[in-house]
């Protein structure tokens, strides 16, 4: 099989320069300026993607982000301007549902409202502003590579399947001592081998899970994600941060029963362990880890309003009008029909209901109940 173009360079870096950690490696695969999954404009979600989000199955799951991000702008007392940033916004799915729900029904908020979307991709923030225009929203959203281009604000962050995206550096014990795993070139080919551990940080962010870790067995960890809170935290003067990602508490991701860690590469909707025959064309995800994003964003100066999974999430949202947000004016009954399976898919317990969690932080607002959060269990410390 011919290599691909990230492929090639790699392995021509790494038999001039020698080994690489794979926390490089997937930062490499996911964001190399030309080359990187994220960075080439590929079409990543969707029928003709990699993967599916709640955004490619129905509005509803916008619809009733929308309905919660109202109320923390009423709970913070109706600002003058609220500001809603998206993080990574995609294909730009989610702001279409988004801004095309609240003018009509949210429209006290609507009329306050400011919408951001953050997406490094020169290409890709082009399709999200040709969708705006398509969908009759021109002008309605503002347009950013990063978070380091944005002012302060007051609202919300929003990400939706960003977290599990950020580099990774993986670990394994190995005869009793903990390694971390790099990537060299052998002839033609990538291949990972064990060694000493790479950097204090990572050193630092293995240090309160090490003991989980049970001989032979492998966990990820992210130094950046420390980063990103402290980041997000400088950008928010007040309000919230809303992240939903697959993902769980510590214990529950460095248990016994994932001796091969989490990580995974998506291709054409087939998740794998290939993670090294087509660097650049699929995608490299690992769990979130929010025991460690709870403690960032602490450290941060984030306070935890609540986690809860996405089945609780939209269901406590749902529930108040028994989900008529699901349906559209005119709809047929085997659209309804169609729509509330797809809303069976959101909720499945058996799948993205719980394998999806929800995490609401807040900075400068008083705690306050959330609708969202109705039925969160309180997080508790192990």
């Amino acid at each position: 099989m011919k290599p691909t173009p990230l492929k090639s360079f790699l392995l021509e870096t790494l038999h001039r320069q020698g080994p690489i950690t794979f926390e490089r490696y997937m930062e490499f695969c996911l964001y190399h300026p030309e080359l990187g999954y994220y960075m080439s404009g590929k079409e990543r979600t969707g029928a003709r993607g990699d993967y599916f989000t709640a955004s490619d199955l129905h509005p509803v799951f916008a619809r009733l982000i929308a309905r919660q991000v109202a109320e923390m702008w009423d709970v913070m007392g109706r600002p003058d301007q609220f500001t809603v940033a998206e993080l990574g916004a995609g294909r730009g799915l989610f702001a279409v549902d988004f801004l095309d729900w609240t003018r009509p029904v949210l429209t006290d908020f609507d009329q306050r409202l400011e919408y951001i979307a953050v997406e490094p991709s020169p290409r890709v923030r082009g399709r999200i502003c040709q969708r705006l225009v398509e969908s009759g929203l021109t002008g309605r959203a503002r347009f950013l590579p990063s978070l380091e281009a944005m002012t302060p604000i007051t609202g919300c962050f929003f990400s939706n399947e960003l977290l599990d995206a950020l580099p990774v550096a993986v670990i394994v014990r190995l005869d009793g001592r903990l390694k971390e795993i790099y990537v060299e070139a052998v002839q033609n080919e990538l291949r990972e081998k064990p060694g000493p551990i790479s950097d204090s940080t990572i050193a630092a962010a293995v240090a309160p899970y090490a003991h989980l870790l049970e001989d032979g067995q492998r966990m990820e960890v992210s130094r950046t994600m420390s980063v990103f809170a402290q980041k997000l935290s400088e950008k928010l003067l007040r309000g919230f941060i809303l992240t939903v990602d697959y993902g769980d508490r510590a214990e529950n991701l460095y248990s016994s029963a994932r001796r091969r860690g989490t990580l995974l590469a998506y291709r054409s909707h087939f998740a794998t362990e290939n993670f090294y025959d087509v660097p650049g064309e699929q995608d490299l995800t690992a769990h979130v880890n929010f025991s460690a994003l709870i403690e960032a964003g602490k450290q941060a100066g984030l306070e935890l309003a609540g986690f809860t999974t996405q089945e609780r999430f939209l269901m406590s949202l749902g529930e108040a009008n028994q989900f008529a947000d699901l349906y559209d004016r005119g709809m047929s009954e085997k659209e309804k029909l169609q729509a509330r399976l797809k809303l069976k898919r959101l909720l499945n317990p058996a799948g993205m209901g719980s394998t999806y969690k929800v995490l609401i932080q807040r900075r400068g607002v008083e705690a306050a109940p959330l609708t969202g959060l109705r039925y969160a269990k309180p997080w508790r410390r192990p």
